[in-house]
């Protein structure tokens, strides 16, 4: 008799155990979620604008409008970028197709490779204001779940997973990111170097109805070492469109026209 409670035992931990894991989320999945909260599934507008803070006070901003359109064999996003303002940067052009970045300046015609890691204004890099999904470009796993406060101060059930960079082309080697555990929401995000440096931290917010989805209209990134030094991102104008493959080609570029 009590070989077979014993036996009985048993068959019921692993029952129990086999269950667990299958509640268990998955971490690459739960990017995905977060990755559909941010970004819609077909070609795409919208105007960011950037604002950077220096104690308080604005010292510099910078209008861009982007373009997306995902690949349909990687996933990822393709994008092109049009400076706005100021009236110094007016009709530059920034591109990403694949791991290739360029920016293209019509006073000189030229078009030149860049990096995704750097500056554009403030703390926001090249490669953050891309279009990007998370999902495709890093490794996830799931580090805890946790209560935080968003960038509203609010208390949120979070998942924090951990990110590391697929390939060494990516804007950054590891991230921590902060998931809604209802909603799949994004919260928060700290970005690391190669050397394991924090570079910054993120704050997701003023989430919106955008395109079928409510989707953060603004994105507060604070400076690793200095909390003083913070830009602002906010995006709008969303709207469905049209991006022609003639537009994510490095070649056409001198001929972009804007609308």
């Amino acid at each position: 008799m009590n070989k077979f409670i014993m036996l009985l035992c048993s068959h019921f931990l692993l029952l129990v155990a086999a269950q667990a894991l299958a509640a268990s989320p998955n971490a690459q999945s739960i990017l995905s979620a977060s990755d559909a909260i941010r970004n819609p599934d077909q070609p795409f507008g919208l105007t960011s604008t950037l604002i950077e803070y220096r104690n308080g006070k604005q010292i510099d901003t910078s209008t861009l409008a982007i373009y997306a359109r995902a690949d349909k064999q990687s996933g990822q996003f393709r994008n092109l970028i049009r400076f706005v303002a100021p009236q110094r940067d007016a009709g530059k052009l920034m591109l990403k197709n694949g791991n290739d970045l360029w920016f293209f300046d019509p006073a000189n015609k030229a078009s030149i490779r860049i990096s995704p890691q750097q500056r554009l204004l403030g703390q926001a890099a090249n490669g953050d204001v891309m279009t990007v999904n998370l999902a495709v470009d890093y490794h996830a796993q799931l580090a805890s779940e946790e209560e935080i406060q968003d960038g509203e101060k609010k208390t949120r059930a979070a998942y924090l997973l951990t990110l590391t960079a697929k390939n060494p082309e990516v804007t950054y080697h590891r991230i921590d990111y902060w998931v809604d555990r209802l909603s799949f929401r994004p919260i928060k995000a700290k970005f690391y170097s190669a050397s394991d440096r924090l570079l910054k931290t993120a704050y997701y917010r003023k989430f919106d109805q955008q395109l079928g989805q409510e989707r953060p209209t603004e994105t507060v990134i604070i400076d690793g070492l200095d909390p003083q030094w913070v830009t602002v991102l906010r995006s709008s104008d969303f709207a469905f469109r049209d991006v022609p493959e003639s537009w994510l080609q490095r070649d056409f570029l001198p001929r972009f026209k804007a609308e």
